[in-house]
């Protein structure tokens, strides 16, 4: 597919300037829809699952995912290659932004309980208290850079909007989430879940980025 331009009023159909493999592609890979799920794992060489030196980037994109347990955070953690129990070290950082429906409450904040300084628990990627009504959901994406690399750290940056319940204030919470994997060993499998309760439904997708 071209990317042309007719004049300086836009992109249209006239002088060719670049391709989108030129500028990189994103490769669909592998989709998991949750139901009712302790866990959703993406696990190099299983499923159809690419997570290696195929691609130096990695995108996970989620789509409404909804908590059973309000009140709750959505999270992930990976393995290195070889490794298990999710647990390896991270450095990260969290802040957050929020706006009530009642248009009376907005914040911006750092999170403190949000990051981790070499810490090996599941990371946070949504802001405290997401809710867990019908109608209320999770949605966004999480980069992962680099992770087969076996010289450098592995970065990852994510954003996450959700609908949050506290004090009987319903919220938009838009978080953001940055940090590496403090080791040198390639990182092969990724693992998402909530901080309480399953994961009730919802659509999880990895893609490759040329």
């Amino acid at each position: 597919m071209a990317l042309v331009k007719l004049n300086n009023r836009g992109v249209r159909s006239a002088t060719t300037f670049g391709s989108i493999s030129a500028l990189g592609e994103m490769r669909f890979i592998k989709k998991q829809t949750a139901s009712s799920s302790a866990t959703v794992s993406f696990v190099d060489g299983t499923s159809d699952v690419v997570l290696d030196n195929t691609y130096k980037e990695y995108l996970f994109t989620f789509n409404n995912i909804h908590a059973e347990t309000d009140a709750t955070n959505f999270q992930f953690q990976g393995n290195v290659a070889g490794g298990s129990g999710y647990n390896e070290t991270i450095t990260s950082t969290n802040f957050r932004s929020v706006h009530n429906e009642g248009d009376g409450i907005t914040a911006l904040s750092y999170i403190t309980g949000g990051d981790q300084a070499q810490g090996s628990a599941f990371q946070n990627l949504s802001e405290d208290s997401q809710g867990a009504d019908a109608d209320q959901s999770l949605s966004g994406y999480l980069h992962l850079f680099n992770p087969s690399s076996t010289t450098f750290v592995t970065h990852f940056m994510a954003r996450t909007n959700t609908s949050k319940n506290a004090g009987g204030e319903v919220y938009s919470a838009d978080a953001f989430v940055a940090g590496y994997f403090n080791l040198t060993g390639a990182i092969d499998e990724i693992q998402f879940k909530m901080s309480s309760g399953d994961i009730d439904a919802g659509d999880i997708c990895l893609y490759g980025i040329n």
